[in-house]
């Protein structure tokens, strides 16, 4: 057994390695001297990138896996190419330390970052596993104190969720590749939270919309009203001669009556006439029902839980929650940000209940404290709730943050305070009213209303809701004091129609509590899948509202045809299950991969995936197999979706079109480009026969009498452009290889309206305007952002394009004489305004940039996403733009001025020194950093087999 610290050298370096510089800064402040803190900086090594990272002895399948699948799936692991600076500091500062604290998260991860460490370090003095869930002054001195061992199962169930992963993402993703698009990646919960988000878009498509109506009455008691007692209620027709009036709930998502329902699916002019009838109706009440109503306090937060709150009532994705997080946590604020634990410990509990006495007083105070203990299936093996750090904990004022910090921070805080209160408590009320129709029909009417009595814990926090218009539980919905038998009079009788919704598209809040719910992946992961699906292109945003891509159908239909049992749901949510059991050591990790690697029967169960159909979702074979055995697979069909009346849409290599083959009805076959960002549910018939009947495709403008070369237009997915076309048989490709002239359409003009001489006049620029006194030659031209002159590498933009053909020498010389304005140009004017931040509390505006469209509040700049639209975007989207911008956002540092000045300030010889290793200091930097861009570059080129 290890020496415990103080059997160690008293006095001796002891050497603390934990993952972020900002946890380290925290961390030493609350140490002694005899500490030294330094991160690791993430992941130290892990699984190769590529076969150039292999180490030569490897070959075969190895060097493309980075795993020895005929070999218990050994994997191989390198140290990461922008680490091993850092790898040789820790190693540096070990060899002067007496003893070794591991001081990672203690999460599955974290611990296999410990064990990489202790690996990749080799140390020779004593190690200890040091582990905290907050980083307070007497949170990490109680963990120098109490360290333990480091966890190998832990680390197990790390590394058997990192090869299955890495398995998954380089067997399937290639299949992508070939079969639909190049740059693709597949993994185990990227792809099946994709599939989520398809399925829904499919029944969106799917759905028909009902029409149904009711009527809405205003009821008068008789009394004159006040707030506690009002004097007039609104009510809403439920039954019709005791038969229930039809309600959205009671159609398909067809548009069709449930089978069975035995309703009343009242039309416009039914409700019209209904509402006449019972103009000069007596009305009377029917029944009085009081139910006593409770409501207790939320949970404390849970990562998940905390992700989808943030979106609800900050406006943040799940990315920059996580992001915020991670720097309140760091920074001492609250307890470790990644668990699936809603308890609290007893220092938290008695802190939440100090708060409330002290700022609600002893009756908001339940006598006992409140316990949760309620887990999700697949949790995190450490930790408590999100909660403020501390035994005494800090009100929001008293912690200095600012801004995304503050009010995350508060959230949190709120959250914790309030699930130390007592209930809500109150009365709910259901009135019901009848009156007979002048043509003998009885009408019922009904009424709901709720009254708090004592709001409890409502006074701290009531959650929010991911239905805009759902009620949130602090609303009062008051009703007049009424008794059976009592007479009212109806003001108003009106007949209000209404329409079946399609199900709403996914956030990513409701989306985190669908994958939460389902039990599939884990929790903490859950910001990164979003972050994935994102990036990838799967799915792009519209306000909050997530949208698959056409991209993702594509995806989606061929795993789900050739890898079913790899996105289902249940399948998914088991694997899951079963490294748990590895993690809790009731299962071992190399037979089970073998099982999902190779298939049920291991080896010699060749061809059971084709017979079942190359992965129906029911077959026993492995995912080798079916990865290997691709002949099921027609590119051409799983990239193809029926619109109707004979159009088809694809997804081609350069993004979606429509097609209308030559044979279909009035067809003239030919294709069109769909918008990337058109959400699939509004690409009906109609809106494919408008892209259709669009000038596209290529159209002939004549022949260039100096080339004798065709010359013709096209829009291309960069927008509409003219172009020649070269004699049969001219080199493509190769140094003799000839590129056609190429010219895109000036703004004013259009596929409709270019002529041959519009396109001649294109093709021939750069147009030469002259030279000036010394000889250098001046040329006009169009460019990505604009026209402009240029004369060797000195560049002026011109005020239109029309100048390009029209400026003469005289007028470019004069241009030239004036200074180059190498400011600013005098700003744009706001293209819409947005109202004020709720963070920095300034007004946004949309502006128009150099790269486009972007929202501003005069301090961060955030770009429009591709489905972001300037006039479409709402106030909450530009807010959320920003608050990730931010999140993303280094701090800004101020200690190097400082330290510049205090240089400048030596004498001569040490100002030399100094210069001297400032120039070293810049060499080693600049490579450091030209290694890391390799290492990214290699990176992006590979499936993102990390990610589940």
């Amino acid at each position: 057994m290890s020496p415990t610290t103080s059997e160690t050298a008293q006095g001796g370096r002891r050497l603390v390695i934990v993952e972020s510089p900002a946890k380290a800064k925290t961390i030493k402040g609350y140490l002694g001297p005899g500490y030294v803190v330094e991160a690791s900086v993430g992941h130290i090594r892990d699984l190769p990138n590529g076969a150039a990272e292999v180490p030569d002895q490897y070959t075969g399948e190895v060097r493309r896996l980075g795993v020895d699948v005929e070999h218990d799936f050994q994997p191989v692991y390198v140290v990461n190419a922008d680490k091993k600076s850092q790898v040789r500091k820790l190693k540096e500062l070990l060899a002067d330390s007496d003893e070794l604290f591991l001081a990672t998260d203690e999460d599955r991860e974290g611990e296999a970052i410990a064990w990489h460490l202790q690996e990749v370090l080799k140390p020779k003095v004593p190690v200890r596993r040091m582990v905290f869930h907050e980083i307070t002054k007497d949170a990490i001195r109680a963990a120098v104190a109490n360290p333990r061992e480091l966890n190998q199962r832990l680390v197990e169930a790390q590394e058997t969720r990192r090869i299955l992963d890495r398995l998954y993402g380089y067997e399937v993703s290639p299949v992508l590749w070939k079969k639909v698009m190049r740059g693709l990646s597949a993994g185990r919960v990227q792809s099946v939270a994709t599939r989520l988000v398809v399925e829904r878009e499919r029944e969106r498509i799917a759905f028909r919309s009902a029409e149904y109506w009711d009527l809405t009455g205003t009821f008068a008691t008789g009394r004159a009203g006040d707030v506690s007692d009002p004097g007039t209620f609104g009510a809403r027709l439920t039954a019709v001669d005791g038969r229930r009036v039809a309600q959205g709930r009671d159609f398909t998502s067809l548009g069709q009556l449930k089978e069975g329902a035995n309703v009343l699916h009242l039309d416009e002019e039914g409700a019209r006439t209904l509402a006449a009838a019972l103009a000069d109706t007596a009305f009377a009440v029917r029944s009085v029902e009081s139910k006593p109503y409770r409501r207790s306090p939320y949970a404390p937060f849970r990562t998940t839980t905390l992700q989808q709150e943030a979106s609800r009532k900050l406006g943040f994705g799940a990315k920059a929650t996580m992001q915020v997080a991670q720097k309140l946590y760091e920074n001492g604020f609250i307890t470790y940000m990644r668990t699936d634990s809603t308890t609290l410990s007893d220092t938290a509990v008695a802190a939440a209940r100090a708060q409330v006495t002290q700022l609600y007083g002893a009756d908001y105070l339940p006598d006992k404290p409140r316990v949760y203990t309620g887990k999700v299936k697949n949790a995190q093996e450490a930790h408590e709730a999100i909660r403020p750090s501390g035994d005494r904990f800090r009100t929001p004022a008293e912690t200095g943050l600012k801004g995304d910090q503050f009010r995350l921070y508060e959230l949190i805080w709120k959250r914790t305070v309030a699930s130390q209160m007592k209930d809500a408590v109150g009365n709910s009320v259901t009135v019901k009213i009848v009156g007979q129709s002048s043509d003998g029909r009885d009408a019922e009417f009904s009424a709901s209303g709720k009254t708090i009595t004592f709001h409890g814990f409502m006074k701290a926090y009531v959650e929010g809701a991911d239905d805009p218009n759902a009620e949130l539980d602090d609303r009062e919905r008051r009703l007049p004091q009424v008794a059976e038998g009592n007479r009212l009079a109806a003001e108003e009788i009106t007949a209000d129609g209404h329409a079946t919704k399609a199900p709403a598209r996914y956030t990513e809040a409701s989306l985190v509590k669908e994958l939460e719910e389902r039990e599939i992946g884990r929790p903490s992961t859950y910001a990164t899948i979003l972050g994935t699906i994102l990036d990838r292109g799967y799915v792009f945003k519209k306000g909050t509202a997530l949208v698959p891509s056409f991209l993702s159908f594509a995806v989606v239909n061929l795993l789900e045809k050739h890898f079913g049992r790899l996105v289902d749901y249940d399948f998914t949510a088991k694997m899951e299950d079963d490294l748990d059991r590895i993690a809790r050591g009731e299962a071992q990790a190399v037979p089970w991969l073998k099982r999902f690697y190779f298939g049920e029967s291991a080896k010699g169960s060749e061809g059971a995936a084709a017979a079942a159909g190359n992965g129906d979702g029911d077959h026993l074979g492995g995912l080798k197999e079916l990865v290997t055995d691709l002949g099921a697979i027609d590119a051409r069909e799983i990239s193809s979706f029926p619109v109707g009346d004979g159009i088809m849409l694809r997804v081609g290599r350069y993004g979606p079109y429509v097609e209308r083959p030559a044979d279909a009805e009035g067809g003239t076959g030919h294709r069109a480009d769909v918008p990337d960002d058109l959400p699939p549910d509004e690409l009906t018939v109609e809106y494919a026969k408008e892209l259709l009947a669009k000038p596209s495709g290529e159209f002939e403008l004549g022949v260039d009498p100096e080339t004798g070369r065709t010359i013709v237009a096209k829009d291309g997915r960069y927008g509409p452009y003219v172009t020649e076309v070269l004699p049969e048989g001219t080199p493509k490709s190769g140094k003799n290889a000839v590129k056609p002239r190429t010219a895109s359409l000036f703004k004013s003009m259009s596929l409709d309206t270019v002529t041959l001489e519009d396109a001649l006049k294109l093709l021939s620029l750069p147009r030469v305007v002259g030279t000036d006194p010394e000889g250098v030659e001046i040329t006009a031209q169009n460019g990505r952002y604009g026209p402009y002159l240029k004369k060797g590498t000195d560049s002026r933009s011109l005020d239109s394009e029309d100048q390009i053909f029209t400026i003469t020498l005289e007028e470019a010389l004069a241009i030239y004489a004036q200074p180059k304005q190498r400011g600013r140009a005098a700003a744009k004017p706001p293209l819409k305004e947005l109202g004020t931040d709720p963070v920095s509390e300034k007004p946004v505006v949309v502006k128009d940039g150099r790269f486009g469209p972007y929202v501003t509040d005069g301090e961060t700049n955030a770009t429009l996403r591709r489905d972001d639209d300037v006039e479409t975007i709402t106030p909450e989207r530009a807010y959320e733009l920003l608050a990730e911008k931010r999140a993303k956002s280094p701090a800004k540092k101020t200690a190097k001025k400082a330290a510049a000045k205090k240089t400048a300030a030596k004498k001569t010889t040490t100002a030399k020194k100094t210069t001297a290793k400032t120039a070293a200091k810049k060499t080693a930097t600049a490579k450091k950093t030209a290694a890391k861009k390799t290492t990214a570059a290699k990176t992006a080129k590979k499936p993102a087999a990390n990610a589940e």
